[in-house]
């Protein structure tokens, strides 16, 4: 027996797998296009079964779909949305542009899966239902698929990345107050400043979550509108009037997310504006990130030979010829994220730059970058609070040392005995490997007296 089957599209026939659940025109694309390993993302698979499911209710309610064949399209988008036929998807994020195939990968499985919904629940259908006529009814790729990277960015974004940011304030906010009073040693340019507490410290790290969360909020609402009713080039051709609204409402209602149709599907269409700005916000997280992270690096650096202010979780051997040597190697993940995410920004940037009039067909590439970074940025966040910055101590010790023994403590004699004066103590201290009080009151600018009562670094932050 042939493990085979034959299907046909508008070109004519193809052999297709025979349990696959997809089509001529899924075949003609997972031929076409051995490129690479990357598949669709499964956010966008299930963006399109949500967008599918939305379309046969709106088409049902304006009476362009019958009602049975809504039900059971319904139910197969359902499947896919509770985990089954995940194998069916396998087209790559190499091919059209305007993600075409994609789009009928979805058709093709859905109409398969509800004509054999109708068949074992004993509905009668008007007609088997087909992939373009029904469950692409009042749609195109050309505005399915943006949709689909809108329903998934924000899905993303809402259930994925802020929550991990969130997770990561809670425990900075929980080290800011265990490490309230203590003080240590400021840093700019890498070299040694005036005090900082080192909850000051920590607030700072907080806010560069913090900010990049609400900056990531803040990029959403231009991704809650949908092209969805523009169909082909935007003027909404074969699509029945207020589809464009009803199947927002009908995605706002599935998804619990404020979903609208965009009032201008000529721009839908054709710019990935709202993506570009959106990662542009997730791009500035992932910097903070890199920050926060280096930060943390820097100062467990050691144990000995470094700054050695703080320390952080041992969690695996750090080499496989130092033994005892441990790594900061959350932080190294943290970074190399980071800078991942920096390059799918170009990416993005590059893709969305080259729209030619009625449509930009660089939506896969796109869309694969954009959930990239906000999976691998949210994972990234996630594990580094988990396996890192839940567990940071503070060496009280040597942040004690280390403040005590910094040049710039210097700064608070300014106003008793001058900046440039204030300079040459500091030299002269640095030069002749003397403390700052010996080096004013040799100077002759304080007696020791006034000198300790002036000096009070814990007082200067």
């Amino acid at each position: 027996m042939s493990s085979y089957r034959i299907e046909h599209d508008s070109m004519g026939e193809m052999r297709v797998p025979a349990d696959a659940l997809w089509g001529a025109q899924t075949q003609r694309s997972y031929e076409n296009f051995r490129i690479g390993n990357e598949t669709q993302p499964e956010g966008i698979i299930r963006a399109f079964m949500l967008l599918k499911k939305a379309a046969a209710l709106a088409n049902a309610e304006l009476g362009v779909l019958d009602a049975s064949m809504a039900e059971v399209i319904c139910a197969a988008c359902d499947e896919v949305l509770n985990g089954e036929h995940a194998d069916q998807f396998p087209l790559k994020v190499w091919q059209t542009g305007s993600g075409t195939q994609s789009n009928m990968n979805m058709n093709e499985v859905i109409a398969t899966r509800a004509n054999q919904i109708a068949a074992e629940r004993g509905i009668s259908l008007p007609k088997p239902v087909h992939p373009n006529d029904h469950v692409n009814c009042s749609q195109s790729s050309n505005d399915t698929f943006p949709t689909a990277m809108h329903v998934a960015a924000v899905t993303a974004v809402r259930t994925q990345l802020i929550p991990a940011a969130k997770q990561l304030m809670a425990t900075l906010a929980r080290l800011e107050l265990e490490n309230e009073g203590v003080v240590k040693s400021g840093r700019t340019h890498l070299q040694d400043a005036v005090p900082i507490s080192f909850s000051q410290e920590i607030s700072g790290w907080h806010g560069l979550v913090k900010m990049g969360a609400e900056m990531l909020e803040a990029s959403l609402p231009p991704l809650c509108l949908l092209a969805l009713g523009g169909t082909a080039v935007g003027t909404g051709l074969n699509a029945p009037a207020g589809f464009d609204c009803l199947v927002a409402q009908k995605l706002a209602d599935l998804t619990g997310l404020p979903f609208q149709t965009d009032p201008n599907k000529f721009h839908a269409l054709t710019s990935k504006d709202a993506l570009v700005f959106s990662h542009g916000a997730v791009k500035a997280l992932a910097a903070n990130m890199m920050k926060v992270a280096n930060d943390v690096r820097w100062l467990a650096s050691g144990p000995r030979l470094g700054l050695g202010e703080i320390l952080i979780p041992e969690n695996e051997p750090g080499s496989s010829i130092m033994p005892g040597k441990v790594n900061p190697t959350q932080c190294e993940a943290v970074t190399m994220v980071a800078v991942q995410v920096m390059g799918n920004d170009a990416a993005i940037g590059f893709a969305a730059s080259q729209g030619n009039f009625e449509l930009n067909v660089f939506m896969p590439v796109i869309a694969y970058n954009y959930l990239q970074s906000v999976g691998l940025l949210a994972d990234a966040i996630r594990s580094f609070d988990e396996h890192c910055a839940c567990g940071i101590v503070a060496n009280r010790q040597r942040m004690h040392d280390n403040l005590h023994n910094s040049l710039m403590l210097v700064t608070c004699l300014n106003p008793y005995i001058g900046y440039e004066n204030a300079a040459r103590v500091a030299h002269k201290a640095y030069e002749e490997g003397i403390s700052l009080r010996e080096a004013c009151v040799s100077l002759g600018y304080l007696t020791e007296d006034r000198f300790d009562e002036v000096f009070q670094p814990e007082a200067m932050v």
